[in-house]
């Protein structure tokens, strides 16, 4: 539980819990209210709204047995509406950039009300596509453009909130668009750490969201510290602290940060624990990576034949890094390990807040990328993701290597794939799935530096049995007359040294 008295001194707690002083308590005045109400925005007191439930919770039963700090830490006010919303998509078509094209601009919109529909009870009731020269000034458009937008904004009922599809909008800039338009403004960071929000489910992914808001929430006490300041109170000292109210939010919001940060490090950790342990025990690893909503999911059950695995068709379906055991065509096992979807103009503090979990794709022995084939953006989308992973630092090799399968070619008619080396399937119908396979064990075999041998063991002695336990068996072909038998294996180098340790010839 959150306790008070690490960061509200005592004469304020008294007033909290109504408990007066020897003198009578005056009433709350809005500094203290104030500071009371970016407390819980801070995480310290009360959860979030209907959106936000399994986010608090803990879906899947994850919630359970939480550390008290860490179940402090996960709950949040709601960074959107938990009402349904009718949204304006507002886009600002900026004149002179590289590569704006009118297909360019009309897909950027799609991807912006996809967005929007991937909230539960929201919809889109109009599009604006507004060009502006001045993108970066605090209203983003022109003074004639803005005047007809406030006008269209306005002269709409319908409309009950605006997302202007930037990828950060600036405090003054928010507060200016909305005191003109009369309705809530959200930028595309906020509605896509909402959309993280409502399908995070592990401990992990929702601590790396709450660290992603930190720049989020401090930008909101920015803006409520200057209203203090500008009105005298943001000096005033909390009675006896010797701290101010502005300097108490900044410090709750430090310490929070700091906490997140430590257990995020301790999920790390364990994370770290259980890549050692796969590699003690040579489990290959292919890690599939893509576009959101490009079909990942849904190719690696095809691939595994998990039941269990239920894909959905929206954007960020998949947020938490999952693994998911197969085999290969020479019975090899594998590990396919699904990862958080990418999109362009992904924030770049989401990024860094999911650093920990993209770790396991450095760490993996074959990058496997999936293509959407049927979206119009698909090359766009293709440079988002290799941008996104070069951004990670990954081996040069692991890149070089790294496999591209083209998704869902049942959906283009007369689809051929262009370029040696692209696989074409269909993860839902079930096409191409054997080619795809042969192709991964030749990527996992060169990059695990795997080898086919054939071996001559005795077969009353022990060899057999550890070369079925610590290798793949292919053939067994006995020699009744000689009790021995060759035997054909898939084995690694370490496999094969610690073979001839323990059974020198």
């Amino acid at each position: 539980m959150f306790s008070m008295s690490a960061v509200v001194p005592r004469s304020l707690r008294l007033l909290l819990h109504g408990l007066a002083p020897r003198s009578p308590a005056p009433p709350l005045q809005w500094p203290v209210r104030a500071v009371i109400a970016d407390i819980r925005v801070l995480g310290s007191w009360g959860r979030g709204g209907s959106h936000d439930r399994g986010w608090a919770s803990g879906a899947n039963g994850e919630g359970e047995g939480e550390e008290p700090e860490e179940e402090e830490l996960l709950s949040a006010e709601p960074l959107l509406p938990t009402a349904s919303q009718r949204v304006c998509v507002l886009h600002p078509d900026v004149k002179g950039r590289a590569g704006r094209t009118p297909r360019h601009t009309e897909l950027q919109v799609a991807e912006a009300a996809a967005l929007v529909h991937a909230l539960h009870g929201w919809s889109v009731v109009l599009t604006l596509v507004v060009p502006t020269r001045v993108p970066d000034s605090r209203l983003v458009f022109g003074k004639g453009n803005f005047q007809d937008l406030t006008e269209k904004i306005r002269g709409c009922p319908d409309i009950t909130s605006v997302f202007l599809n930037v990828e950060r909008m600036a405090t003054p800039t928010k507060k200016e668009l909305e005191a003109a338009w009369g309705v809530e403004v959200f930028d595309r960071f906020t509605i896509v750490l909402h959309i993280f929000r409502c399908n995070a489910r592990t401990k992990e992914a929702r601590l790396q969201l709450a660290l992603a808001e930190i720049p989020l929430l401090r930008s909101t006490l920015s803006r409520r510290s200057a209203w203090l300041d500008h009105e005298g109170r943001g000096s005033r000292y909390i009675m006896g602290s010797g701290e101010s109210f502005t300097e108490l939010r900044h410090r709750v919001m430090k310490e929070k940060e700091a906490k997140i940060r430590r257990a995020l490090e301790r999920l790390r950790d364990k994370r770290s624990l259980l890549r050692r342990q796969r590699t003690q025990r040579e489990f290959p690893i292919v890690s599939v990576v893509g576009y959101t909503n490009c079909g990942k999911t849904t190719l690696i059950k095809a691939l595994t034949g998990e039941a269990a695995m239920q894909p959905c068709n929206q954007l960020f379906a998949t947020l938490d890094v999952t693994a998911h055991a197969g085999s290969l065509p020479s019975r090899i096992p594998v590990l396919y390990v699904d990862t958080i979807g990418f999109l362009s103009q992904l924030p770049h503090s989401l990024i860094q807040s999911f650093s920990a979990t993209l770790e396991d794709v450095a760490h993996s022995d074959v990058i496997m990328h999936v293509r959407d084939m049927s979206h119009p953006n698909t090359e766009q989308q293709k440079t988002s993701v290799l941008s996104t992973l070069q951004s990670l630092q990954l081996p040069s090799a692991l890149l070089d290597s790294m496999l591209e399968v083209h998704n869902k070619v049942d959906l283009v008619p007369g689809y051929s794939p262009s370029g040696s080396g692209v696989l074409a399937v269909s993860a839902l119908l079930g096409h191409g799935l054997d080619e795809l396979k042969v192709a991964l064990e030749k990527s996992v075999l060169q990059a695990t530096g795997r080898q086919v041998l054939t071996l001559c063991v005795q077969l009353g002695g022990p060899q057999l049995s550890w070369l079925y336990k610590e290798a793949t068996v292919q053939h067994v072909q006995e020699l009744p007359e000689t009790g021995a038998a060759h035997v054909t294996v898939i084995i690694s180098r370490a496999a094969y040294g610690r073979f001839r340790k323990l059974f020198p010839e």
